[in-house]
């Protein structure tokens, strides 16, 4: 055997071994088949400085993403869902499916009423409306694709989520924090695009027992309490090395607080806004959507960072506020790349030999 077909066949089986050892990071949702492709983690005890030196720990806050579905008939269906819904941007460097979410959040007052617990949540991708001589700020247009997921074990395609506490009850605001895992339904991954702006909404669904009634965009107004979720926001201070660098602002240190922490923001504001869910024919696997009144939010003094500050370090409420969540794509199967990896061997030999 020739030196070249050496190095080949050497090649080849460092690939086969790699392919034959499954190696999984440890963020990987399911082992063996996805590939993170954008995130931003969440807040969670993180410490930062402030200028005096005086070292605090942060915890993060959530903002209210639930709607509210409301029935005469016990058991059955809402009609429309209607609250309140949070949204943020993303951009990442491929263009493949994205396939599964990972996201974090909490109850207020760490309360869940076992009767209106959160058993589905809505999870919507949309266009970028970005911001512009009649658009005072950026924010989510028309829905390209969304979907309900439903509470259950996960597996490919099943349309469903999973919660899990990783964090208990923070001193400021006594809320445990969640994990959220989902697979999109079967045929329903989101064809992202690479180096192009979208916008994620996540919004927990809640069916209210018949007979109560409240302002679906307050539900401190309900006469008794009722379980409200929020989404947890972004540890600024790690860096997304997934954002697609080929947007602008994109991935980038928009300022430092308390004593030189720098501030990583990806894009434009989080943004808030009033949501209605209505199913369709296709019930919970494409609702339509309607989005009005929406503000771009910030971050909160002493619960996401040192309030207070100077010029140089500002309070963390002046800067734009990003959410946590993570995005999944599939890798190709193990047994696929081996055969592309040994037809291209086949093809290389038989070009040497010939």
């Amino acid at each position: 055997m020739n030196a070249t077909k050496t190095r080949l066949c050497y090649a080849l089986a460092l690939a086969v071994g790699a392919l034959a050892s499954p190696q999984q990071a440890s963020a990987d949702p399911l082992p063996g088949r996805d590939l993170l492709k954008f995130t931003q983690k969440p807040m969670i005890a993180t410490a930062i400085p402030d200028n005096n030196g005086t070292v605090g720990i942060y915890q993060g806050h959530d903002d209210l993403s639930t709607a509210y579905g409301f029935t005469q008939q016990p058991g059955a269906i809402p009609p429309v869902y209607q609250g309140k819904f949070m949204a943020d941007d993303f951009a990442d460097n491929l263009t493949s499916p994205v396939v599964h979410v990972k996201w974090w959040g909490s109850y207020k007052n760490d309360y869940i009423d076992p009767q209106m617990p959160v058993n589905k949540f809505l999870i919507s991708f949309e266009s970028d409306v970005p911001q512009g001589p009649n658009t005072p700020f950026s924010h989510p247009g028309s829905p390209l694709l969304n979907q309900v997921v439903t509470r259950g074990a996960l597996a490919p395609g099943s349309g469903t989520f999973t919660e899990k506490v990783i964090r208990g009850p923070d001193p400021l605001l006594n809320e445990s924090l969640y994990e959220y895992n989902a697979e999109l339904h079967l045929n329903l991954d989101f064809p992202e695009k690479k180096d192009t702006v979208y916008w994620l909404k996540i919004v927990a669904m809640v069916d209210v027992l018949p007979g109560f009634q409240f302002p679906p965009g307050n539900p401190n107004a309900s006469p008794i309490p009722v379980t409200q979720w929020g989404w947890h926001n972004r540890d600024y201070t790690l860096q997304d090395p997934l954002a697609s660098p080929n947007v602008a602002p994109g991935e980038t240190i928009v300022g430092q607080v308390g004593a030189g922490t720098p501030v990583w923001h990806f894009q434009d504001d989080s943004v808030a806004g009033d949501v209605r869910i209505l199913p369709t024919t296709a019930g919970y696997l494409s609702p339509q959507i309607d989005q009005q009144n929406m503000l771009p939010q910030k971050y909160v003094d002493f619960a996401d960072g040192p309030g207070g500050g100077t010029a140089a370090f500002p309070p963390i409420s002046t800067f734009s506020k990003d959410l946590a969540f993570e995005l999944y794509t599939t890798v190709p199967e193990p047994t696929g790349m081996a055969l592309l990896a040994i037809g291209g061997l086949g093809i290389a030999l038989r070009r040497k030999a010939g």
